[in-house]
Order: structure tokens, then sequence, then C-alpha cells
């Protein structure tokens, strides 16, 4: 509280005005990093893109999201606040799985994603997925976080969703996707 305060240039107690301690600050910043990730979210969902594009959209925020991500911090906060910390792992986990579902559901109804799959499985398989990459030492930070960790990542999911409609529209867009990450 003591760096905090001096980084802001106020005493600790006009911080604690507004948390009721340490923790609560911590909580406090989560949940403000959460909204601004749920703003973005909302902003793609609601520029009419078809689920393609609005799915090449939000891994494109994942893929930004991923350069910042600090696994010390992570770390620090399962740590010192276990319970905050599954506290949040389980609103981002229900917000990924709902964005998921959502997507799945828009392709299947444009005709681009396969009528026959289960939105459920698929959208718990891939939440399951991306929160695993955090728990291993399998990939390092840079990998990650890299274009081509994306590009692998997004193809894998893709492939396996498309209709033959989709495949088209995909084959067809895909360099455009390509070309806004580089």
């Amino acid at each position: 509280m003591d760096d905090a305060a001096s980084h802001l240039g106020i005493s600790k107690k006009t911080i604690y005005e507004f948390f009721s301690d340490k923790e609560d600050l911590v909580k406090q910043v989560l949940l403000f990093e959460y909204e601004k990730r749920c703003g973005s979210l909302n902003n793609i969902h609601q520029m009419q893109f078809n689920a393609i594009e609005e799915l090449f959209e939000v891994y494109k925020m994942i893929n930004t999201m991923l350069r910042d991500y600090n696994s010390s911090m992570e770390y620090d906060i399962r740590k010192f606040y276990p319970k905050l910390f599954l506290k949040i792992r389980e609103i981002r986990r229900q917000q990924m799985f709902e964005s998921v579902f959502y997507n799945l559901n828009k392709g299947k109804t444009e005709g681009l994603y396969r009528e026959e799959l289960n939105s459920e499985i698929i959208a718990k398989l891939h939440v399951f997925r991306t929160e695993n990459l955090f728990d291993t030492d399998m990939f390092t930070q840079e990998e990650l976080s890299s274009i081509t960790m994306f590009h692998e990542i997004f193809i894998y999911h893709i492939q396996g969703i498309l209709s033959s409609q989709g495949r088209v529209f995909f084959e067809n867009n895909f360099d455009k996707f390509k070309s806004t990450l580089e």
C-alpha cells in the first residue's frame, strides 16, 4: 500500500477511503480489467461481423492480451489471494464460455459452421484448452504471444467447426485476416 500511495502521490489514508484493504484494492483492479475486456468483446459483437470475422477479431484481442499477460502477477494473486483468484477465474471462464458458445451458434445459424456440432461441448473444450495454456511450462511467454502460435490455435479451432460454405469464405478471406496481425 505504501508503494501504491507513493506511486499515485497520495497518502495511504486516501487509498483506504476508497478501498477497505489491500485485497479489496486488488479485487477492484482485477474487476476493472475484466470489465474492460467485456467492453471490448461487446464492441466486437456489435460490429455486425459474420461469425468467422467475429471469431478472428476476438482472437486478435486475445493475442494482444497474451502479449500483456504477466504470469508472475497471476502467480502472486493465486498465492496471496486464493479465494479471489478462484472467483476471478470463474468469472473469466464463464464469460469466455458464453462468448464462444454465442459465436458457435451464430456461425451455425449463418451456415458458416457445421450444423451438427455440439456448441456446449466445443465451447467447454475451447475454454479448457485456453486455460491450460497458462498452467503449463510447455510454452514460453514469447511462444504464447507469437503470431505463429496465434495462427496455429486459430486454424486448429476453426478448421474443426467450419461448414463447406464457411470453409470457402475462410479460404477466400484468410490472407486479409492474417495481414491485419502483421
